[in-house]
């Protein structure tokens, strides 16, 4: 029986096997043609995108009702151009960026890149220069909600719409500057730094007769410290810094003031509707005038309102609330709404109340609702809003039949009627609308199915031309596989929990693998990948041909999205309140006996591995922690490990405020006495993301129990470590293939100090 046991193994990896598992993305990236990304409008006639080609990629531009595409710009002379300026080689078909922004007549362009912003001409001579970051000179906010005071605010002066005036700050007051005769005015004096006037806040009402702002009183300034044990440029260690207000911190409490150009008198604004709040919304003028707005997000997250205010006597009322015994969900487009006209008396409104994200048209002087769209199914976001059709577009999953996570693209009538589904190719939709709102270029894709790119006629969305058809051949015949796709009940025997599966590329379904997780049970979205492109980043940061890395190794590697996790019902989402520890496990566990129960190679019989980065690492460690009966080995990077140490905005949204015990229950510091199995703990040191102190904190407490486990800290590396494609990332990448190796597959590693 054992020597059965030990043929059923696959062999240990050798050298060469990592090798090509390490350099497995440089191999396969650019086998592709034809891919496609989503497009951006130049104009009503022309689009851009960037699409992959022999060696790399390249940016092309179409006009339609023409077949073929031009460059848009000459690469080679920008590469060239570019690679002067950077001091570094550049290939033209390798650009060090994937998006940009024309500008001058299209006769220049400004781009990221890894080594900054750029911008660079295009014409006869193609010349490039740094630039800084000019889009937005206000003062930071550390994760949204506290001002960094060490950072002095924007004061250029604000002109009002007609020209008379200018209003800035000046001493933590307002000041008003009469153009016409220079004269300047005091309109506040009671501002001090601990009751500021905010510059940054400014807005002008459009007929120029009022100015309002934000009046701040400032938050805890809670500073990370960590130590650059070896800096490049020195010898000695540096200090570094970071404003990183924590859950239950107290933030910059906002309360809007208004005040008459002409006379210069005060309206202040009760705050009864707003009191403890966590953020506001940037203050808004509607276009007459006479009321302004904000969304005001009570600190818990358990109510959000958009609250108006009369801008003559400052008198305030709630336009809309949302309200929940668990969580309103304030993350990212969730938040969204549209101000109809940029009148008040309509509002486009997105909710859970019927336990499925919706869009609602609200009148704006009673609060009526009417519901536009419903069902089992959820707004992802709105895409765009066509005023003069009173129409909405949006982009939304689960109502065509399938993976209920696909994104679709849908257009509805203000009055919930006509709703029209957009992209009907089955797979997940991106769409770019034209600006004359005629045309979209809908770029679509499965896991199984390279990129298509098609220009739609935006009346009734019929096809007007297959634009590009992404060739993978190459791809595959280099021995990539599409992940399979697998849907099983979750904890309670019925919702099913959908996940992927990756083999080894010389999968032998007569052999049994070791079967490892690769975790991210993040409550502000769901994680696991739908598009085709296998070199992704996701938010587990982890990358399709990364997992497929760690396969090739003789494991069976899986994504799933359990319980807690978003785009589901309410219901399914509320799961993770109070209760990040959960991370799904309990519907993680029931697809893995599934998938096991289904396929004799699935090998979950001597434990499964797991790992994980940021939340993937709490995740990573809490699976030893709260499950260590069925996961038995885990890598855990850059982890939030416990709730309190981590950044304010994510870990409140989802945990509550404020802080009671429910944060430690979800401790990995607090319950690292329950651990049981193998432990790889990996952290950079200059990690701006988390705290690096959670990760020493876990290391201190499972000290303090007797527990082994392995630490790696990677000095001057950050929250990304192990996770690019560098050096120092495959070195770490490889430790982690090694644990693995030594610890699941219970095969000895090559011996890499030899």
């Amino acid at each position: 029986m054992q020597a059965l046991a030990q043929t059923a193994m696959p062999k240990a990896p050798d050298e060469a096997a990592y090798d090509r598992s390490l350099h497995l993305r440089e191999q396969w990236m650019y086998l592709t043609k034809g891919l496609a990304g989503p497009a951006t409008w130049i104009d009503a006639e022309r689009y851009r995108y960037r699409r992959t080609a022999e060696g790399g990629f390249e940016f092309v531009v179409r006009r339609v009702g023409v077949s073929q595409a031009q460059p848009a710009f000459d690469q080679q002379k920008l590469a060239s151009a570019l690679g002067n300026t950077l001091g570094i080689a550049i290939d033209g078909r390798r650009l060090p960026f994937a998006e940009f922004e024309y500008e001058s007549g299209e006769r220049a362009i400004r781009a990221w890149t890894d080594s900054g912003r750029v911008r660079c001409e295009l014409g006869d001579a193609y010349r490039c220069e740094r630039i800084g970051d000019d889009i937005n000179k206000s003062r930071p906010r550390a994760w949204g909600v506290v001002r960094d005071l060490s950072v002095p605010a924007d004061d250029t002066p604000r002109r009002s719409p007609d020209g008379r005036y200018e209003a800035f700050v000046q001493g933590d007051n307002l000041m008003l500057r009469i153009l016409a005769s220079g004269e300047t005015r005091t309109l506040s004096r009671d501002g001090s730094p601990g009751d500021f006037h905010d510059p940054d806040t400014l807005v002008w009402s459009p007929d120029s007769s009022r100015v309002a702002l934000y009046r701040v009183r400032p938050g805890l300034q809670r500073r990370v410290t960590r130590v650059e044990t070896s800096p490049r440029d020195q010898l000695q260690p540096k200090l570094q810094t970071q404003l990183y207000p924590k859950p239950g911190d107290p933030v910059d409490v906002e309360r809007p003031v208004i005040f008459e150009a002409a006379s210069g008198k005060r309206i202040d604004v009760p705050d009864a509707l707003f009191a403890n709040p966590f953020q506001l919304s940037p203050l808004a003028f509607r276009a007459d005038g006479r009321t302004l707005a904000f969304r005001f997000t009570e600190r818990g997250h358990q109510r959000v309102r958009l609250i108006e205010v009369d801008a003559r006597s400052g008198a305030t009322r709630t336009v809309v609330e949302e309200r929940s015994d668990t969580f309103v969900n304030d993350w990212w487009q969730r938040s969204e709404f549209h101000d109809v006209g940029n009148a008040g008396r309509e509002l486009l409104w997105m909710s859970e109340r019927d336990g499925w994200n919706h869009l609602y048209l609200v009148d704006g002087k009673s609060g009526r609702l009417r519901q536009l769209t419903r069902g089992p199914w959820v707004v992802r976001r709105i895409v765009k809003v066509d005023e003069a059709r009173r129409q909405v577009w949006f982009a939304a999953n689960g109502r065509e039949p399938g993976d209920p996570y696909m994104q679709h693209v849908y257009r509805v009538d203000f009055d919930g009627k006509n709703l029209v589904h957009m992209t009907p190719g089955d797979g997940w939709h991106e769409i770019s609308l034209s600006p004359d709102l005629a045309h979209y270029v809908d770029t679509w894709s499965r896991l199984d199915q390279p990129n298509v790119t098609e220009l739609r006629d935006a009346r009734d969305g019929h096809l007007l031309a297959e634009v590009e058809r992404g060739d993978a051949s190459a791809l595959f015949a280099a021995g990539y596989k599409a992940p399979e796709t697998f849907a099983a009940p979750g904890r309670d025997g019925k919702t099913p929990i959908w996940g992927l599966v990756v083999r080894p590329t010389h999968y032998d379904p007569s052999r049994k693998y070791p079967v490892i997780e690769s975790i991210y049970a993040g409550p502000h979205d769901s994680h696991v990948q739908k598009k085709f492109w296998p070199f992704d980043a996701q938010s587990s940061n982890e990358r399709l041909v990364g997992a497929q890395a760690l396969a090739d190794l003789g494991f069976i590697v899986v994504q799933i999205d359990g319980m807690g996790t978003m785009n589901r019902s309410k219901a399914f989402h509320d799961v993770a309140w109070k209760n990040l520890g959960d991370a799904g496990f309990p519907d993680r566990i029931a697809w893995h006996k599934a998938m096991a129960a289904r396929d004799p190679s699935y090998d979950i019989g001597g434990g499964v591995g797991i790992y994980g980065a940021s939340a993937g690492g709490q995740n990573a460690l809490g699976a030893l922690e709260f499950h260590p009966e069925f996961y038995t080995v885990a890598v855990a990077y850059a982890g939030c490990y416990d709730n309190r140490m981590d950044k304010i905005s994510w870990n409140e949204q989802w945990m509550g405020w404020p802080v009671d015990d429910s944060y430690a229950r979800a401790s990995g510091v607090d319950n690292a006495d329950k651990l049981r199995g193998h432990l790889l703990l990996i952290v950079g040191e200059q990690d701006e993301n988390v705290d690096p102190a959670s990760t020493y904190q876990v290391a201190d407490a499972l000290i303090r129990a007797g527990k082994d486990f392995d630490l790696l800290a990677v000095p001057g590396a950050g929250h990304g470590v192990g996770r690019g494609n560098g050096e120092t990332d495959r070195y770490v990448q490889r430790r982690k293939f090694d644990f693995f190796v030594r610890h699941l597959l219970k095969r000895q590693t090559p011996d890499w100090n030899q």
